[in-house]
């Protein structure tokens, strides 16, 4: 993976909270191209540092849920009879 993908509203979306930023936090506003040269900028060396970032959380948020799978899902196996004498004694 070379950089983050966008679709053209989240591309634009992007932009126009880059414009946002510029104009309220420095002296100077920064127009559509210098605001999506940065974007790029920030998509293709920042971008997938983040990326994988996130697969590692994923990886690791997994991995807990599979290891308790047998926790979760463990199915008691041959229970008919040891219920069934359950109910036959707390009918006497």
């Amino acid at each position: 993976m070379n950089s983050v993908d966008l679709s053209k509203q989240k591309r634009a979306d992007a932009i126009a909270s880059i414009q946002r930023y510029f104009e309220e936090n420095l002296s100077e506003p920064i127009g559509d191209l210098p605001a999506g040269l940065l974007l790029n900028f920030i998509l293709e060396e920042i971008g997938p540092a983040i990326y994988n970032q996130a697969i590692t959380d994923a990886q690791a948020r997994l991995q807990v849920r599979v290891s308790d799978l047998s926790g979760e899902l463990y199915a008691d196996e041959f229970q008919y009879w040891p219920k069934t004498d359950a109910k036959r004694k707390s009918r006497r």
